[in-house]
């Protein structure tokens, strides 16, 4: 028999205490196996009678068999960080399980002082306003040759937003871009790199709607990874138009760049579920509003259109390609259209900071530019003549503020 140890001495002496918890696991094995024992001799006892006791045996060896078996450890190709690299669908193809990506640090400032903090310690608060309610707002950064493109439209973006939810950062946009420069020098990260950057109300004394019952300063967390853009210029998206809509500016502005995507998450599970890319969204009005998570563009006779923008996001790299237009001469176009002018379209393509630029090849099974541009005899390439030239402008934009890819 087993004697306890007196509390005292379990709670002084960790030997004694170590003892004690071997021998009960020594006792444990040996009830086990002689559990075991006796299930084996009902087993062989019995052949040739009613198989209910059979089943049980078996059953209770099973059991205790797995029970008693020792545990292996956690083998390191379980975590598909340390898998090899592997190819996301979707718009830019994110790659993801970089093995770099196990070491990174993340930025966290949740009592105005930032910290980088390994990856597996980064953690925030059950009570988080962004975890209870989805209160919060976010950016998607994208790092060449060791710079974040058009980070003062991206920042400019998020405290607009942070101003309409009423969100106080506590520090300024010079002060936050240095930490994230900080973040990406610690981590050794050049080009082929993405940051979500998010911000939240912070954190509750209890779960619930209104900001009085926030405890202080809000959650700013940003994670930088190793994740290049690996689409195929030649393969190109397949997009499914779906049911879920953009909706007007009263009940959730679509303007903003929310944690509360619940509508565009739809949509992509829609898209997604029917083997498709991404998601085409119309607005209340059935005009084409914008994709679940990129910006979508048309091409008609040597013009470039995209939906007038009351129901998108302002989003940075929509704006540069609508730039890069009027700047070299390139017809461009901020207007309502609908998908008869989506299916009958030259080139289509779609535009966002991880992806860039985007050429797309079906929409809702219409294959884009086959069946009508080639009924003149016309030879349709792909990715077109606008797609190229605009993926090329948009290249040089990036190497004159950045200094390269």
């Amino acid at each position: 028999m087993i004697r306890r140890p007196p509390r005292s001495t379990l709670s002084s002496s960790s030997a004694a205490s170590d003892v004690y918890k071997r021998q009960v696991r020594g006792m444990l094995r040996v009830t086990a196996m002689a559990m075991a024992g006796f299930t084996c001799h009902a087993l062989f006892r019995n052949l040739g009678k009613p198989s209910q006791l059979h089943s049980r045996a078996i059953t209770s060896m099973v059991t205790n068999s797995r029970r008693c078996a020792p545990r292996a450890p956690p083998s390191a190709a379980a975590s598909p960080l340390s898998t090899q690299a592997t190819r996301g669908a979707g718009v830019g193809g994110a790659v993801f399980g970089d093995a770099r990506n196990q070491d990174i640090l993340i930025y966290m400032n949740t009592d105005h002082e930032p910290r980088f903090v390994p990856r597996s310690e980064a953690m925030v608060s059950v009570f988080d306003s962004g975890f209870i309610l989805g209160d919060g707002v976010w950016e998607g950064l994208r790092l060449y040759n060791g710079k974040f493109f058009r980070m003062e439209a991206h920042l400019k973006r998020l405290y607009e937003a942070c101003k309409f939810m009423d969100i106080h950062i506590g520090l300024s946009p010079q002060q936050l871009e240095a930490d994230l420069n900080q973040l990406v020098q610690l981590n050794q990260m050049k080009s082929g790199c993405h940051a979500r950057l998010m911000v939240t109300r912070g954190e509750k004394w209890t779960p619930y709607q209104g900001p009085a019952v926030n405890k202080g300063p809000p959650t700013i967390v940003c994670i930088a990874e190793h994740k290049p853009a690996s689409h195929d210029p030649n393969t190109g998206l397949r997009l499914l138009t779906s049911h879920v809509r953009r909706g007007y500016a009263d009940s959730q502005d679509q303007k903003l760049n929310s944690h509360s995507k619940i509508n565009c998450i739809s949509a992509c599970l829609s898209a997604s579920k029917a083997g498709f890319d991404e998601a085409l969204m119309l607005d209340p009005h059935g005009q084409v509003a914008t994709c679940n998570s990129v910006h979508f563009f048309i091409v008609r006779n040597g013009e470039v259109w995209t939906s007038g923008g009351n129901y998108c996001i302002p989003g940075i790299t929509r704006d540069s390609i609508l730039r890069l237009c009027r700047e070299n001469g390139i017809p461009a176009f901020e207007k309502d259209f609908s998908l008869y002018e989506v299916y009958g379209a030259d080139e289509v393509f779609c535009t966002g900071t991880f992806g860039g630029v985007t050429p797309v090849r079906e929409v809702d099974g219409r294959e884009i530019g086959q069946g009508l541009v080639d009924s003149w005899g016309q030879d349709v390439q792909f990715p077109g003549p606008m797609v190229g030239r605009l993926r090329e402008l948009y290249n040089q934009m990036v190497i004159k503020e950045c200094g390269g890819l």
